[in-house]
């Protein structure tokens, strides 16, 4: 399948349409996102989105002059990210979201926001993807993490781009990481398909108190028996990650600018399920 995936119509039956972004007003609606990444351990000056709007699509940037979101503890790693919720502790402390190394603390305390952190339910989105080997798009959900155990991931959709792709075939990288979920194993998978993904295909979870099944193009590819049982934020992100020298893949220059294009994102919730988010 080369060409572009269709879009799905947006009444979804048995379900209740609770969250969605058409990026229709060609700016950011900041009453959905918040544009940074993980603030707390630097700073939302350092970690701004770089994005723009075209044809009703969020498209999100790496800029040649864009500078590294954490070079102490993350190196050369550049990343434009939208989030639906932010919370940490005070600075210096050791609590907030998605603690990626054991040296992180607090440098910019954040108020607790909850734009959208819903627990459970049908998200989807419609997007292409980039094969840039720098380059690295994915839709992810994290806990809120107001406790660290409430901390697990579900990915819906990750493309590395170093890992090739085209016309024929592209490896797709989807599941679930427990971080510090103690009730969570890993479970993620990296596979190939028979999609272009830097044409516009449609990545799903559904999200259930009895496990999370992961779709492509409507049809599901995993169904997984975990479930993280607490509210969840979205993440939505492109990051450049500078390859290692003797790296087994090739390595070449950042192309400027590298996009990552989204048409839209929908969460839906089941009618006979109260609503169970914030």
């Amino acid at each position: 399948m080369s060409g572009d995936f269709p879009r799905n119509e947006k009444i979804k039956s048995g379900c209740t349409l609770v969250f969605e972004d058409d990026f229709d007003a060609g700016r950011l609606d900041e009453g959905k996102w918040l544009p940074y990444y993980l603030p707390q351990w630097s700073s939302r000056a350092n970690t701004g989105a770089k994005c723009r709007f075209e044809d009703s699509q969020l498209i999100l940037q790496i800029t040649e002059d864009q500078e590294p979101w954490n070079p102490e503890l993350d190196g050369n790693t550049k990343v434009s990210n939208l989030q639906t919720g932010v919370y940490s502790g005070p600075v210096g402390s050791e609590y907030g979201q998605h603690r990626f190394n054991k040296l992180c603390r607090v440098r910019e305390e954040q108020t607790e926001t909850r734009l959208f952190t819903p627990q459970y339910g049908y998200l989807e989105m419609r997007a292409k993807g980039l094969h840039n080997p720098n380059n690295l798009c994915a839709l992810w959900m994290i806990g809120f993490e107001d406790r660290p155990e409430r901390s697990a991931e579900i990915c819906v959709f990750e493309l590395k781009g170093w890992n090739g792709g085209g016309a024929g075939a592209s490896t797709v990288g989807f599941g679930i990481h427990p971080f510090g979920d103690p009730k969570i194993t890993d479970e993620f998978f990296e596979r190939e398909f028979p999609i272009d993904a830097s044409r516009y295909h449609i990545y799903a979870v559904d999200w259930t108190a009895e496990g999370v099944s992961f779709y492509i193009d409507n049809l599901m590819v995993h169904r997984s028996k975990q479930s993280p049982d607490y509210p969840m934020q979205l993440m939505l992100n492109l990051y450049e990650i500078p390859r290692p020298a003797g790296a087994e893949f090739s390595v070449q220059e950042p192309a400027y600018p590298a996009e990552f294009h989204v048409d839209y994102i929908r969460f839906y919730q089941e009618q006979a399920r109260a609503p169970s988010f914030t």
